[in-house]
């Protein structure tokens, strides 16, 4: 097996490892009740995802008239706390992701988590799957402290620094990961099965994907 170019591949969590969605999307309307509000369907929920539980529930209180902003931070914590004790009821890997880790494991790569998601909820999720072994590193939305999040680079700088330096590639569904990824000077993959806020052809990515059993592929022709 020829040497794989990347030691590093970083990862979004929500809409590129994960199909949150539904699990989100529970939580979001459990908040969206509490404010007096209609639910979001649960097929539609993607398009308020990306940018973190707050951009989530902000963005689905405008399309429904408007943010109270004196009781914004009441909505916000009840949906972290809906959704911490809701994690993972419906939450699965895209399809492939099993079989994709399994081949960078074989070739050695560090894989790491970069997502906008609280670090202590990605970590909980990946509890609960029974996946955190398979992470060099977990770094969330608020783990480097607050202006940190994607697409600031910040991020996938201490991703690299945490797993020791070297090569490295992210793989995101939005405009958050591909600006994160452009800032920080590594090449980016885009899917297209994720909660993309744009087309993914229109992500300006360096390569964009259908499944996962085409990223290590991706990856290698990328180098």
């Amino acid at each position: 097996m020829a040497k794989f170019p990347y030691a590093i591949v970083g990862f979004d969590l929500d809409g590129t490892l994960l199909d949150t969605s539904r699990d989100l999307g529970t939580a979001l309307n459990h908040a969206l009740a509490l404010a007096g509000r209609p639910p979001v369907l649960l097929e539609e929920v993607t398009r308020h995802i990306g940018g973190g539980a707050a951009q989530m529930l902000r963005s689905a209180l405008t399309e429904s008239g408007g943010v109270d902003e004196e009781a914004f931070p009441r909505l916000q914590a009840e949906l972290i706390a809906f959704y911490a004790s809701n994690i993972a009821h419906h939450t699965t890997l895209f399809p492939g992701g099993e079989a994709m880790l399994d081949a960078l494991d074989a070739r050695g790569v560090k894989v790491a988590i970069a997502t906008n998601k609280k670090e202590s909820l990605a970590v909980r999720l990946f509890e609960e799957l029974g996946m955190t072994h398979r992470f060099a590193t977990i770094i969330g939305g608020d783990t480097l402290g607050p202006g940190t999040a994607k697409p600031r680079p910040d991020m996938l700088h201490a991703m690299v620094e945490r797993c020791g330096g070297g090569p490295a590639a992210f793989v995101g569904d939005t405009t958050f990961d591909v600006g994160a990824a452009r800032a920080a000077g590594l090449p980016v993959v885009a899917v297209r099965f994720g909660f993309n806020d744009l087309p993914a052809d229109e992500l300006n990515a360096d390569a964009v994907i259908d499944h996962f059993d085409e990223l290590v592929p991706a990856l290698e022709q990328l180098a």
